[in-house]
């Protein structure tokens, strides 16, 4: 088995990487700047990564809602000898989403993983500069609850999910074990670093403008902005069983990714 890691440089994918490499499964790093190239603007790169490759770990282009690249890879993947294809998709993902379409009309074996809110978007990506000045912006609404879902157990599964029988055809729900509102997640952080940190609401129709004047598409910042306002409106506190299913035990605790992130807001 080789496996081809797609966004190895990313939350998900350099940890599925160091996994796999703790296992002794032969793999194969590919980004836009490390490892072998791969590059979802250039579908020259596509060919030479995945030749070789029996399975992917597949994590679609980040800040876009298009399927076409995923739709073009897909066929791609499986005349070079792919025969399982893991996709990182997202919790609530609309049953018609193209990339997951891709991968379920394959013709080989695949698994997708729909994940809740990652706890490192408060430390490596996202919050994090937001959570180190003391302020985190968010849409305007209630108190609601989230499972934050720690990027290692995503990683767990997936490596399961590459490596183990028994994965073809599921759709594996992941959560943390716990839902917290952003206060309540704000103040466990605040715990572990000494570093306070606040929500500030803004608007949606505000929000939006924020989030497409730092770089994201007008139309992946309306969704982002429509699924954390779902959170804080208290549309989104379910816990999903998909970690303890696949793994054996219980997700990882918030409170256990915070002690690890610690440093992370110094």
């Amino acid at each position: 088995m080789t496996i081809l890691v797609i966004g190895a440089t990313g939350k998900t994918g350099r940890r599925v990487t160091t996994a796999l490499a703790e296992r002794g499964v032969e793999h194969r790093p590919a980004s836009r700047g490390a490892g072998v190239r791969f590059d979802w603007d250039d579908p020259s790169t596509w060919r030479s990564a995945v030749d070789g490759a029996t399975a992917v770990y597949l994590v679609p282009p980040p800040t876009t809602l298009d399927d076409a690249e995923v739709a073009a890879f897909v066929p791609v993947a499986v005349d070079a000898g792919v025969r399982r294809i893991v996709l990182l998709s997202a919790r609530g993902i609309s049953p018609d989403d193209g990339r997951e379409r891709a991968v379920r009309e394959s013709g080989v074996d695949w698994v997708v993983l729909r994940p809740a809110w990652f706890s490192q978007n408060f430390s490596e990506d996202f919050f994090q500069p937001q959570v180190a000045a003391g302020q985190v912006v968010l849409p305007s609404g209630g108190d609601g609850a989230h499972p934050f879902v720690d990027a290692r157990d995503i990683a767990d599964v997936a490596v399961a999910a590459l490596t183990q029988e028994g994965h073809a055809g599921a759709v594996h729900e992941l959560s943390g074990p716990r839902a917290l509102s952003f206060e309540e997640a704000l103040a466990v952080l605040g715990d572990v670093s000494g570093r306070a940190a606040r929500v500030v609401d803004v608007p949606p129709a505000e929000f939006v403008p924020m989030l497409v004047g730092g770089g994201l598409s007008p139309q992946y910042a309306e969704v982002l902005t429509m699924s954390l306002t779902a959170i804080r409106d208290g549309h989104d506190a379910a816990l999903s069983d998909g970690v303890p299913s696949v793994l054996g035990r219980e997700a990882r605790s918030f409170e256990d990714y915070a002690k690890g992130a610690a440093g992370s807001w110094a």
